[in-house]
């Protein structure tokens, strides 16, 4: 069958005047929901209509712009973003800081050759070097956290000639294929078994299981890799190991010659209370596996991380892993401009205040509706609030969606709901949210009495 290309252009001649309006008619705004519904009913996927983790009340909501700590959908309503895009918008959403590096980099050159040196790729790793703890030292620019965990699990390989890696029930690392096979929910693992072999799960924050497995892997000559596992689950369901948990990690993978690959795809760049996760437990992995909020919330891009001695084997044939868009030079870009805003307006002490703040008075609230509330949990910016039940939690999340306040589940549950919002959320913003949950909870609590 032939294609009309005069019909694609008219089609892309159109959407391109669309992007350039910054006012649209009321007719405009619903051919762009009539299009948007129809586009993923049709070509993305229409399951994405039937399921929602955050739900849209009286209308369907399209997102159409944002700013700071909010996003505004199509038709002018305005949300407080406590999602923060399940970790994205760390700096804010455009951070001007960010959005000016990008715009610059573009008058200058979007994407690298592929063959000359670019600066910009050399002066983010400079950063990186810096900003993160320990003698790690190398790293590998990707365009996304799925893409640093499985170049983590290669280099973990390389350096080690080993083939196993252990990893904890509840983790979540990535979709593709051997991210999924360290990620635990079964939901997205069965339609694709058998995944990459020699993987084992073990219970998140029980190091004793963890060393049991490692004895049984070595003894029966199956010997492991890598452990990965993120300083909290974030996917998860917002869960804090014990405070013990990780330092005994590090002894036993040193002790076992495994290499320990932190996750810090979320939990990185400031969301806990410190620019990583792993620097409450006063450890250092040997890889470090970063994304999300990278970009400074503006373009993606994600980094593995590690010392020059991992690194050695990867040295002699730097095309062993390769990504053509990644590290280019508009997201590198970005991640400049990132860490300097997230260092310059002291991000992390930030999201570590403003955690201690807001916790105590979530878990408050929580404690008077003991029908539906479990308990609230997190650590800096990183929040989870757990219900009775998946039905109850998204009562909850639909109750403040309609009063302006986006949140969402974990993965494909709404049994615990997370709280992840910009770490420059202020004070007062969140004692709006505070506000709002209240008089929702007093509806959903009477709802399951």
């Amino acid at each position: 069958m032939s294609v009309s290309y005069d019909a694609v252009i008219e089609q892309s001649r159109k959407y391109l005047e669309l992007i350039a309006k910054e006012e649209l008619t009321k007719e405009e705004k619903e051919r762009v929901v009539r299009e948007t519904v129809d586009g993923f009913r049709n070509n993305i996927n229409p399951g994405f209509l039937e399921y929602r983790k955050s739900v849209s009340t009286d209308y369907t909501a399209i997102e159409w712009t944002d700013s700071g700590t909010d996003f505004i959908d199509i038709y002018g309503k305005k949300f407080i973003d406590c999602l923060g895009g399940y970790g994205i918008y760390n700096v804010g959403h455009r951070h001007p800081k960010v959005l000016t590096a990008v715009m610059n980099q573009l008058k200058r050159q979007a994407l690298h050759s592929q063959e000359l040196l670019d600066p910009l790729r050399a002066m983010l790793a400079k950063l990186v070097e810096m900003i993160t703890p320990g003698d790690l030292q190398y790293c590998f620019f990707t365009n996304s956290g799925t893409e640093s965990v499985e170049g983590a699990m290669k280099l973990a390989r390389l350096h080690t000639g080993r083939s196993g890696f252990i990893a904890a029930i509840g983790g979540f690392h990535g979709k593709s294929m051997g991210s999924l096979s360290a990620t635990s929910k079964a939901v997205f693992r069965k339609p694709f078994l058998p995944l990459l072999p020699y993987f084992r799960h073990v219970p998140y924050g029980d190091a004793d299981v963890l060393e049991k497995q490692l004895a049984s892997a070595a003894f029966s000559g199956e010997d492991v890799a890598a452990v990965i596992l993120e300083p909290i689950l974030g996917e998860g369901g917002v869960i804090i190991p014990p405070d013990d948990y990780f330092p005994r990690i590090r002894e036993i993978c040193d002790r076992y010659g495994v290499v320990l690959i932190a996750d810090e795809v979320q939990t990185g760049m400031g969301r806990t209370g410190k620019m990583f996760g792993l620097e409450h437990y006063g450890i250092v992995p040997d890889i470090l596996c970063l994304g999300k909020a990278f970009g400074g919330g503006v373009m993606p891009i994600g980094a593995f991380v590690s010392t020059s001695e991992i690194w050695e084997k990867m040295t002699p044939n730097p095309f062993l892993h390769t990504s053509t868009f990644g590290g280019n030079p508009v997201c590198c870009a970005a991640a400049i401009a990132a860490i300097n805003v997230i260092l310059e307006e002291r991000l992390p002490e930030q999201a570590a205040e403003k955690g201690n703040y807001f916790i105590p008075k979530l878990v408050d609230l929580m404690h008077k509706y003991k029908n539906i509330c479990v308990e609230a949990r997190g650590r800096g910016l990183l929040i989870g609030m757990e219900f009775v039940s998946n039905e109850v939690g998204y009562q909850v999340a639909k109750g403040l969606f309609e009063h302006g306040v986006l949140v969402a589940g974990t993965l494909i549950n709404a049994k615990v709901i997370r709280i992840e919002p910009p770490l420059t959320i202020t004070k007062a913003e969140l004692d709006r949210v505070l506000e709002t949950l209240g008089r929702v909870l007093d509806t959903v609590s009477e709802q399951f009495s």
